[in-house]
């Protein structure tokens, strides 16, 4: 069991604070959640979530656009944000002594960002938005698989059935009165966790942030995620789509709705996207890349989602010519094969498992993310010091179970990209 010693504190205005004091080194890890992602976005306003996270820099009432970076590298920390489908963090690494620095931004944002809203930053982030778009996703190699994975498993009524990035029409769309309303919604006190992870004293740090945040007004409750949040366990049958796209090689994914990280299963689900791709010891790797010589490179992973279901990826690339029906079926085979998992394969993904939360753990920006992670999703920071145990209790059997359930068949997309042909 972990042992992360931490205090929760609610202040006045509903927000959470998680202090989490360790001395080893003069440096704080402020990390600050909301609860806001894609998955909030209505109809006509996809990748709204990600733009306001662009422009949580462009300055607010006290700081200059542009600032909030220079402040903190001048102090000889870093600093950056993300937005992902159930929440939108922003987090900053300072020397201890410049606490009050990070504090300062972050509340400023929170409370005074509506002041220093204007057209013309609206008007260069949905640029700036928009090209991010086309570099990562429209003209990168696989580079939209996200999205047409996302919409071959998830209806269009559900709130994961769109990109975190969203589209481009719905991104110039935006208005000021958008984000305006969005910020008022969302980017309240009450819908945030504030953690800090580092060399305070903590009655000190709890002093400070009420310095800083305290004066700011709760807003109304968080309005219901929009759309079906309840699914079936499983897509009910196997969904296939080919795309002859600007690729160097062939490429199959293959998805899977598993359970949410808020249930059990997901952590049986991990352990068995370990098992297939985690390290040349894993399945995929010994079996299609060292043995049968079939496929170039191998990956697997479970979103870590918490809105009715979540998602189990894995894909394998092949070489000039190769046939698809081989990548496709080599790849559910092994999947499927996972109803025969052995014991030390499941020991084996365990152990990778653990020393890669112990290493998050070591570093105090990650375990800043994780104890922020673990209220905002459960109410409860301390629950990250349960988590080996979780990890620990899957078995063999587990995975068996979870794969003859739910990587059959019946829940199953494949998407294939394919080199175009020239001309």
């Amino acid at each position: 069991m972990l042992s992360i010693g931490f205090q929760t504190h609610v202040l006045g205005n509903g927000l959470t604070v998680i202090l989490a004091p360790d001395r080893a080194t003069p440096v704080v890890a402020v990390n600050l959640w909301y609860g806001v992602g894609s998955r909030n976005e209505r109809a006509g306003r996809t990748g709204f979530a990600h733009l306001f996270e662009h422009m949580m820099f462009q300055g607010s009432a006290h700081v200059e656009k542009g600032r909030h970076f220079e402040l903190v590298e001048r102090a000889g920390g870093s600093l950056n944000a993300t937005t992902w489908f159930d929440r939108t963090n922003y987090f900053e690494t300072v020397p201890s002594h410049h606490l009050d620095l990070a504090l300062w931004l972050e509340s400023d944002r929170m409370g005074w960002l509506l002041p220093a809203m204007n057209q013309e930053k609206l008007d260069n982030q949905r640029d700036v938005v928009r090209n991010e778009r086309r570099q990562r996703y429209d003209n990168q190699p696989y580079g939209d698989w996200d999205e047409r994975l996302q919409a071959m498993v998830f209806p269009p009524d559900h709130p994961y059935h769109h990109t975190v990035i969203g589209s481009m029409q719905d991104i110039g769309s935006a208005t000021l009165e958008d984000v305006e309303e969005f910020f008022l919604t969302y980017y309240r006190p009450n819908n945030a966790v504030l953690t800090l992870a580092g060399d305070f004293q903590p009655d000190d740090a709890l002093a400070r942030v009420e310095r800083y945040f305290e004066e700011i007004p709760p807003g109304e409750a968080v309005p219901p995620v929009p759309g079906r949040t309840e699914l079936d366990p499983v897509i009910g049958r196997t969904i296939r789509d080919r795309v002859e796209a600007e690729v160097p090689l062939p490429r199959t994914y293959l998805a899977a709705r598993i359970p949410p990280l808020t249930e059990p299963d997901f952590y049986v689900a991990d352990v068995a996207t370990s098992v297939l791709a985690e390290g040349r010891g894993a399945r995929l790797y010994r079996r299609l890349v060292r043995e049968e010589r079939i496929a170039n490179d191998v990956l697997a992973f479970a979103f870590p989602l918490i809105t009715g279901r979540s998602l189990l990826v894995c894909w394998v690339t092949g070489f000039p010519g190769s046939d698809p029906e081989v990548l496709e079926g080599a790849l559910a085979k092994e999947v499927e094969g996972l109803a025969n998992v052995t014991g030390r394969e499941v020991e084996r993904a365990l152990a990778l498992a653990e020393t890669g939360l112990v290493r998050q753990i070591e570093q105090l920006s990650s375990r800043a993310d994780l104890l922020s992670m673990n209220q905002l999703h459960f109410g409860d920071a301390g629950r990250l010091n349960t988590e080996l145990e979780r990890l620990r209790s899957v078995t063999a059997a587990d995975v068996r179970s979870f794969a003859e359930r739910l990587l059959g068949p019946d829940n199953r997309a494949l998407l294939t990209y394919l080199p175009r042909k020239a001309s």
